[in-house]
């Protein structure tokens, strides 16, 4: 290897650390392949020395990519019970200090009327 092969080289490998390192696109028109394609079409020999990734690992990463993506789309809704708003939860504690008789059941009947509900779930936190 002659020193203009380790020259190119270490070019190519700062360039193509450079384009893996960066987070958002470039604010100028040039993003920095350029030089890349420079060194391609000067360097006969950049296949056998700077293949960083195989064209069917970046394919590999792409399928995996979407099959993350897919089933987070996919996903139902967060499983438990649906949150209450803190109207509804001071309005629940405001009937049950207003009415100490009433049960569980009444206030839950109660509570469908006003809010028109016709959910049998209880509406009690």
């Amino acid at each position: 290897m002659c020193r203009t092969d380790l020259a190119l080289e270490i070019l190519a490998s700062r360039q193509q650390v450079a384009l893996l390192k960066r987070k958002s696109p470039p604010e100028t028109e040039s993003d920095g392949s350029d030089i890349l394609d420079s060194v391609r079409r000067v360097w006969s020999r950049r296949a056998e020395v700077l293949p960083i990734v195989k064209p069917e690992t970046v394919v590999g990463w792409h399928r995996a990519g979407f099959r993350l993506y897919w089933h987070w789309r996919s996903r139902g809704p967060a499983p438990g019970r649906a949150t209450i708003t803190a109207e509804i939860q001071e309005l629940i504690r405001r009937m049950a200090r207003e009415n100490p008789s009433w049960g569980a059941p009444k206030l839950h009947g109660e509570l469908r009327l006003v809010l028109k509900t016709p959910s049998a779930k209880p509406l009690l936190i």
